[in-house]
Order: C-alpha cells, then sequence, then structure tokens
C-alpha cells in the first residue's frame, strides 16, 4: 500500500474511532439513567488515551520509517478491515449495551447472540487484531510490537473487571464458551446453538 493511501486510511479508521467514542458516550449516558452501575472506571481513560496514542504511533512510523510496505501489506489491511467487521457486529449485537466503560445493568440478560454466540469477547478479538494487523498493513513492526503488549497488559485488567462486574449469570452462560478465538464445533455445540436461537 502506497505511503498516502495509507495515511487516508488511517484518517478513516481515525474518523471511524470518533464515531465509536460518540456512540458509546449516548450509550453510557442511556445505561447510567437506567440505573446501570460503572465499573473500572480507573482504567477507562488510560484505555483512550492508549487507542489515541495507537492511532499517532502507526502515523508517526510510517512517516519516519518510510520502506516500501511487505507483501503481507494487503492480508493485513483485509484482517484489519475485518477486525472493524468484527468490531461493529459486536456493537449492533450489544445495541445499547454497548459502550468502552463497564456498566452494567441489574437482572438484564446475558446478550449471547450474533459473535457472542462463538466467543465471550468478539469485540476484544477485533482489538487485538487491529494492534497488530493496522501498523503492518504499512510494515510498522515496532508500533504492532509495542501497542500489541500494551494492549494485552490493558485487556488483562478490563477483562478481569468486566468479567466479575457481569457476574454469575454472565459466567453462566458463557462458560466453555472460547474468549478470543472460535474453535471448531462438536455435534453438541451446534445442537446446543440451535437451541439458543
Amino acid at each position: 500500500m502506497p505511503r498516502d493511501a495509507y495515511l487516508a486510511f488511517m484518517g478513516l479508521l481515525a474518523l471511524e474511532r470518533g464515531a465509536e467514542l460518540v456512540v458509546s458516550f449516548r450509550h453510557a449516558r442511556c445505561l447510567l439513567a437506567r440505573g446501570g452501575v460503572e465499573v473500572g472506571e480507573g482504567h477507562h481513560r488510560p484505555m483512550v488515551l492508549f487507542h489515541a496514542a495507537f492511532l499517532l504511533s502507526c502515523v508517526a512510523e510510517a512517516l519516519t520509517f518510510p520502506a516500501p510496505p511487505p507483501r503481507a501489506a494487503l492480508l493485513a489491511l483485509a484482517g484489519a478491515l475485518l477486525a472493524q467487521g468484527l468490531r461493529w457486529w459486536a456493537i449492533a449485537t450489544l445495541g445499547e449495551r454497548w459502550s468502552t466503560r463497564v456498566i452494567v445493568l441489574a437482572g438484564a440478560p446475558p446478550v449471547t447472540g450474533g459473535p457472542y454466540r462463538f466467543l465471550a469477547h468478539p469485540n476484544y478479538l477485533a482489538v487485538v487484531m487491529e494492534m497488530a494487523l493496522v501498523p503492518l498493513a504499512f510494515g510498522s513492526w515496532r508500533s504492532a510490537l509495542v501497542f500489541s503488549a500494551g494492549n494485552a497488559a490493558l485487556l488483562a485488567v478490563r477483562i478481569r473487571a468486566e468479567e466479575r462486574a457481569l457476574g454469575e449469570s454472565w459466567a453462566s452462560a458463557f462458560r466453555g464458551r472460547p474468549r478470543f478465538l472460535p474453535r471448531a464445533s462438536s455435534p453438541r455445540d451446534r445442537e446446543d446453538l440451535r437451541d439458543a436461537s
């Protein structure tokens, strides 16, 4: 991918992130008005700043090290676009209950449709993919390495706080379901999915 095209892609990604924050703010306001309880406030702001730094790092590395992109750049770009699709599928499935903040509605049943039929945390899988693949679409391995490691540390905190807040009903609904990577389903899994739909 030529550098100018990559920078244009990064601009579009920044706009997408802005749209996410608008949706998140609107959902958070509604959830709190309905009696939702927020947990993990301490890690939310660092997480937002981390994601902003990620975008800036990708642009800075592309400008500082304008090496030709690797042969796998188009594959990385395709994977990054796939991650965006997965993220918005998760957002659409959760509806008003999706937010970048962890806000739990007491008594609300777990959402088990859409990508949540297969994974406990499809949105976080999208983030993991993005942290690696967006930089690699221009060969920016430094940003891929640094932010993938940082993201792993952030997600360890975030997921622990979120799963604890979602409680036993969520844990029961997702017991045995993988967090990030889908696995080949057994006949029994397929029966369970049919029963759930």
